[in-house]
């Protein structure tokens, strides 16, 4: 993974694990372990899904460029997808409390996306690439010969 790539990461994971970790100290607080349990999970499944796709999409965009966009675009339905899925699938559990668990997974996928945009932003990643320079005495209509 190139350097900007692993920083995008970096600064995308950071703020949300720090959110994900306030999540937990006010799900312990209010609901005591199962809230707890709830918050640790949606954190946990905000970082997975959202880290998974974004280092997927990295690898696509260096590969595949002109694929790029549609593959975010899909990439982001399909963690939005998987999120529902796992709701509904535990929305009735006693294994954590469930409004703790969709509040974490709210303020972490907030956090993330939020943090991934700034990052990508700041990053300074040039979508063109630049010709080679053409030599001192070159013209440039020799050098295309």
């Amino acid at each position: 993974m190139p350097s900007n790539d692993a920083r995008i990461l970096i600064q995308a994971a950071v703020p949300t694990a720090v959110v994900g970790a306030v999540a937990i100290a006010i799900g312990a607080a209010v609901e005591g372990g199962k809230g707890a349990i709830g918050a640790l999970i949606g954190a946990a499944l905000v970082l997975v899904l959202m880290g998974t796709g974004l280092y997927a999409l990295q690898r696509i965009a260096r590969q595949l460029p002109h694929l790029f966009q549609a593959m975010g675009l899909m990439m982001y339905m399909a963690q939005i997808l998987l999120i529902f899925v796992f709701i509904a699938l535990f929305k009735d559990t006693s294994l954590f409390h469930p409004k703790v668990f969709a509040l974490s997974l709210l303020a972490c996928t907030l956090t993330w996306v939020a943090a991934q945009a700034r990052a990508t932003m700041a990053a300074k990643t040039p979508y063109v690439e630049p010709e080679a320079p053409v030599g001192a005495g070159e013209k440039k209509q020799e050098h295309e010969q």
